[in-house]
This record gives structure tokens, sequence and C-alpha cells, in this order.
């Protein structure tokens, strides 16, 4: 009698304190973005959103890529255009899930990140990477450009920028990317994992319901008229000042102490 075995989870989560390690599993397949790896990340993702006590997420790789973008080899294998409509579709809810999630999400990227996985590097809130990665939208090389991580890709950097990326498809190394607001840090490869820790525990130490508010006021606002951002953010500022945590953290600031926050 032979026993079968589970498949390995394409995602493994570790818990820490306030935080949470995403892990996409899949070294074998560069990490593509099939419709399994994504299935994988959006479940991790709404189990997240509705857990209190993680105020941070860190989205990491195992193995030399990050993240190859689309599994091509299962695009390949799709011949009608409504399979082809649906995982472009699901590709977009999950960038979109990553934006809306109440925590902020860290990318931790070591190696590549094309197409697609650039794509999910922009999409996340802050990026730490290895002084080795690169980044690259490279679809134009196989008659495929990169239209829906351009959406991402614009959405961080300037259009010049983001138009010779989309255009060329050339890697453009991690202190490059940091310079046109790709990434927002770059650490030697040996200090990735600890630097981007550093980065998750002290936002999760900081109360929770603030940088929730917080992350959601910033992405609302950025595509308003100057006029309607300064109405809307002291709508925010206004009712951010009746939360607990606001007042505590004054009260903490004017008695010179530590603030004991309730994440409310």
């Amino acid at each position: 009698m032979t026993t079968e075995t589970a498949p390995s989870p394409l995602v493994i989560r570790h818990d820490h304190d306030g935080y949470v390690t995403l892990v996409m599993s899949n070294p074998a397949r560069r990490n593509a973005l099939s419709g399994a790896m994504m299935t994988a990340l959006q479940d991790a993702f709404d189990q997240i959103a509705n857990s209190p006590d993680i105020r941070c997420v860190i989205l990491a790789a195992e193995g030399p890529v990050f993240c190859a973008g689309h599994d091509l080899k299962e695009m390949g294998g799709i011949s009608e255009c409504d399979q082809h409509a649906s995982l472009f579709a699901q590709c977009s809810r999950l960038m979109m899930r990553i934006v809306s999630l109440p925590q902020p999400v860290i990318a931790r990227v070591r190696g590549m990140a094309t197409a697609a996985g650039c794509q999910l590097v922009a999409s996340c809130d802050l990026a730490v990477a290895a002084s080795t990665a690169k980044f690259a939208t490279p679809g134009v090389n196989i008659g495929l450009f990169c239209s829906t991580p351009m959406v991402a890709l614009s959405r961080n950097i300037a259009r010049k920028h983001a138009m010779r990326m989309l255009l060329t498809g050339d890697p453009v190394p991690a202190e490059l990317a940091f310079s046109m607001g790709l990434v927002s840090d770059v650490v030697d490869e040996a200090d990735l994992e600890a630097a981007t820790a550093v980065l998750a525990a002290g936002i999760a130490a900081r109360s929770g319901m603030t940088v929730r508010l917080g992350k959601q006021a910033f992405y609302k606002q950025i595509e308003m008229p100057l006029s309607d951002a300064y109405g809307y953010a002291s709508d925010v500022m206004t009712a951010n000042m009746q939360k607990h945590d606001a007042r505590e953290g004054i009260d903490a600031f004017v008695e010179k102490r530590h603030p004991q926050w309730r994440h409310e």
C-alpha cells in the first residue's frame, strides 16, 4: 500500500511578534505567478486582513529568483480568450488586495523580479532589495507588452523611467531602482533578512490603528485633486484625534514616556 504525500505549500507563513512573513515557495518555477500561486497568496492576504494582531507583512521568496512573473508555460497552454482574461483578472485582484490590505506589506527582494514579479514589488507599500537584485518588465521581448505590470510600475516611478523599462525590457539594478523610487531600501545581500525584519518590527511597534488608517488614507488621497486631498486628509486627522491611541501618544510625548498602545 502506497501513501500519497501532500504537495508542498506554495506559500509558507512565518509568524513573528506583531508581523508575518509570507514566503513564495516554488523556486523550481522561479516563484512564477501561476493561478495556484496567486490563489495561495490571495488566501494568505485575506486571512491576514482579518487579524488585528498582525500589524505588518513581509513578502519574500525562496531561491535565487524573487518572482519571474506569470507562468508562461501555463499561459501558453491556454487557448481561450476568456481563460487569459480570467488569469489577468486574478492577478489584478491580488495586486489590489495588497494595496487594500490594512497592514503595510514589505517586499523582501533577492534576485530577479520580472514582469508581474516586478508588478508585485511595485504593489507593495515598501520594498527592501538586496544590492544584487534586479528588476525588469521584459514582455516586449516576447511580443507581450507588460500592460498590467505597467499599472503598478507607473504609479511608483516617473513616466520616462517607466517607459524605458517597458519599451526596452532591460533589467534595472537595485541601486538604480532605488533612485527611481521602485524600492525603498537597498542593503547588502547578507543583511537582507535582518534589515527587513528590523523595518517590519519597527512598524509593528507603532499603533496598529494609526498605521491602518494612514495606509488607507495615503492611497485614497493620492488620486485626488490637491484641494480635495487636503479636505479628505483633514477629515482623517480629525477622526484620528478621537482615537485612544492618538490621545495616548500625545500624552506619552508630553509626559516623556513610552506610549501604551491599544491599537484602537
